[in-house]
């Protein structure tokens, strides 16, 4: 990838919402703590646990069972990509956003243990939480690695399936994003996403007067250009299919491609 050093705007982007996921990793260690009752120890949350359209509610209750508590906390995901990347015995599987690690800790069960599954987060808080739960499930063929989705640190064509959950909407280049999921899928592979997506007639400041960029909202994608974005990178068999409102004419929505 490019040394050229990106936008200012993208830069700004980038650290609002580094900011806002470091205060909710935070603010998961405090609630496990034994002695923090409630929100009494987190100052203002950044985490609502009732908000049924984000996070935990999403995963049935035997998926939430399977992983530490702090894990499907740290969940601020629009939907479960798992239920939906039909992950098999020694595959290798990417999380892009991986968080507080609960997609990674539920594919590395799914891919045994001839298989592997990575998580990449940006957020120093994130990834400890990460390894922490990941310590705490036990579970050993994982790995979280720093960095970002615009400039994925794997080889070229490494890995079976790329995940992610409600994240690829806090990217300011999605092109470079869809370019890098595309470089890094082995011939045959195939994305498994969830994400938020526009009704193709809202604007970008129509998408801005519902939710901020670090709200998962505002940077969302349309219909169409989500669409076009992956095709033309090279992804074909491109669906994307709304599971549930998330605001006005925007919605939570399962996106499946294949890198031919």
């Amino acid at each position: 990838m490019s040394d050229i050093a990106a936008p200012t705007h993208v830069d700004e982007i980038r650290e609002t919402v580094r900011d806002r996921y470091a205060r909710a990793a935070d603010e998961v260690v405090e609630r496990s703590d034994p002695s923090c009752s409630g929100t009494s120890c987190c100052g203002d949350s950044v985490l609502d646990v009732n908000d049924i359209r984000f996070g935990r509610e999403l995963y049935d209750a035997g998926t939430r069972s399977e992983l530490p508590d702090a894990a499907v906390l740290a969940s601020l995901g629009c939907g479960n990509p798992i239920a939906v990347a039909d992950l098999g015995e020694g595959e290798t599987v990417l999380d892009l956003g991986s968080g507080g690690g609960i997609d990674v800790l539920l594919s590395a069960k799914r891919v045994g243990p001839t298989g592997k599954a990575y998580g990449l987060d940006m957020t120093d808080e994130m990834l400890a939480l990460a390894k922490r739960n990941q310590q705490e499930a036990g579970v050993t063929n994982v790995e979280f690695l720093k960095g970002y989705m615009e400039d994925i640190p794997l080889p070229s064509e490494s890995v079976n399936v790329v995940i992610s959950n409600c994240v690829l909407n806090l990217s300011a280049d999605k092109s470079l994003v869809f370019a890098e999921i595309h470089r890094v899928l082995k011939p045959g592979g195939r994305i498994g996403v969830s994400d938020v997506v526009a009704s193709d007639e809202l604007s970008a400041e129509q998408r801005l007067e519902r939710g901020d960029f670090a709200g998962c909202i505002a940077g969302a994608l349309s219909f169409r250009e989500y669409q076009d974005g992956l095709a033309g990178v090279g992804f074909t068999n491109i669906s994307i299919t709304p599971t549930h409102d998330v605001a006005d004419r925007m919605y939570a929505a399962i996106v499946k491609a294949t890198k031919p």
